[in-house]
């Protein structure tokens, strides 16, 4: 296994690495709307947070030697159902490649903030 880790997407903010290739498969932890630079949350509604996740995921994606068309699976949490549509909006601008995916609304996520993305990528 391998780990990666870039400073181009937000560091760990907890026990965990950015993501781990194992074989020819990348497991990335989820991404908040953490821009990188400051460490503080990207300010904004659903498609303001949504677009910062995106952007960690393909830095995450882009240090492990791949890109959203590698995306396998995504799964997806929203703060509130209601923005599924705004979020969709921004999610399809990125995994033109549709890969198989999960979305559900959870009571809360880290930080207070309204979404967060987790990919798995294969490498062959």
């Amino acid at each position: 296994m391998k780990t990666i880790s870039t400073d181009k997407a937000p560091a760990a903010i907890g026990p965990y690495s950015q993501a781990i290739i194992a074989g020819d498969m990348l497991y990335a932890s989820g991404q908040i709307p953490i821009i990188p630079e400051t460490g503080e949350i990207a300010q904004g509604d659903i498609l303001v947070q949504a677009e910062q996740v995106m952007k960690n995921a393909g830095a995450i994606l882009e240090a492990a030697g791949a890109d959203f068309a590698k995306v396998v699976k995504t799964t997806c949490f929203l703060a509130e159902m209601a923005d599924f549509a705004a979020f969709n909006s921004v999610y399809e601008k990125y995994f033109t490649g549709k890969p198989a995916r999960s979305c559900v609304a959870v009571k809360q996520l880290p930080k207070d903030v309204l979404c967060e993305v987790e990919v798995i990528a294969y490498l062959g």
